[in-house]
């Protein structure tokens, strides 16, 4: 069973269409980012899955129950983090992590410790006085502390430090080894790649794309700059996949779309002097499936 599934999910607000027929599928123990630019409508899309809002057509299941009408009982299930947090300043850490764990029957105190530890957090300050980062490791922990089988996060990283967001990285990937699922919203690229088993593209309300990250890492484009002898003879005909940005006498620096193996077989039948091949800048990638008129980069 898929951990989260829509069927032409669809969200609007009179004639404004937010979400327009997007269909997902996320399986269960997988870390799933949900990617797109501010704006494209994931947080409205979320807000769906958890219930909070009603979508205009299509439906959704967490879980395999309906997001909608076993929304009360499904969400207990569920930890989530909201894009902006919001707590009762007047509380200490301490006392909302106990409130919010009471409300879902109790249980989670060993958990909370342990992760108030991971993330360095002083539970016994007040909300009030907790800085913006604080206030994240707080709403990360109200999230994850009564484990739940589907963890629901919209822009988790915001104001954490390289060493928190490391942390929080390490913590997620100990959820999907136990086999619950992650579903991880962010508008950068880079984190998402280095977490993420399987990335979904939103644009303007639309699905663009669902992929494994390796599937996209073998579309995306490398930058490749070769130096062949001197006399060595034409390196022409180019293979399908390498487009020439600089070409000189004897040096063409180059983009590469496709398997690695099949320009190395190429470069191997010519006289190399000197070859750089850079990773696969999934950017670039990302990029493409943001031009106008464009739903699918080709290779």
């Amino acid at each position: 069973m898929d951990a989260l599934v829509t069927h032409d999910l669809c969200k609007s607000y009179g004639p404004h269409e937010v979400l327009h027929k997007v269909n997902l599928q996320v399986p269960t123990g997988c870390l799933f980012g949900f990617l797109g630019p501010n704006g494209a409508g994931k947080t409205t899309a979320i807000r769906v899955l958890l219930g909070l809002l009603r979508a205009s057509a299509g439906a959704a299941q967490m879980l395999g129950r309906d997001v909608w009408s076993e929304g009360p009982t499904l969400r207990a299930d569920v930890g989530y983090l909201p894009g902006e947090v919001r707590l009762y300043d007047h509380l200490t850490g301490r006392a909302t992590l106990a409130f919010m764990d009471a409300a879902r029957g109790g249980g989670a105190a060993k958990e909370i410790k342990r992760l108030a530890d991971r993330f360095d957090l002083d539970l016994d300050k007040r909300v009030r006085d907790y800085s913006r980062g604080m206030k994240q490791k707080l709403g990360l922990i109200q999230a994850l502390m009564h484990r739940p089988e589907l963890l629901i996060l919209d822009e988790p990283t915001i104001a954490l430090d390289p060493l928190v967001r490391q942390t929080l990285f390490e913590e997620l990937r100990c959820v999907a080894a136990e086999g619950r699922t992650v579903f991880f919203s962010s508008h950068t690229l880079g984190e998402v790649e280095k977490l993420c088993d399987m990335v979904a593209i939103l644009r303007e309300g639309r699905l663009i794309a669902q992929e494994r990250i390796e599937v996209l890492r073998a579309r995306a484009v490398r930058h490749v700059e070769v130096v062949f002898a001197a006399g060595g003879g034409s390196v022409r005909p180019l293979p399908r996949g390498l487009q020439v940005l600089q070409d000189s006498e004897n040096r063409i620096a180059a983009t590469w779309i496709g398997p690695i193996e099949t320009l190395l077989s190429w470069l191997g039948g010519r006289a190399v002097q000197d070859l750089t091949i850079a990773p696969p800048d999934l950017e670039d990638l990302f990029m493409t499936y943001y031009q106008a008129g464009k739903s699918e980069p080709r290779p």
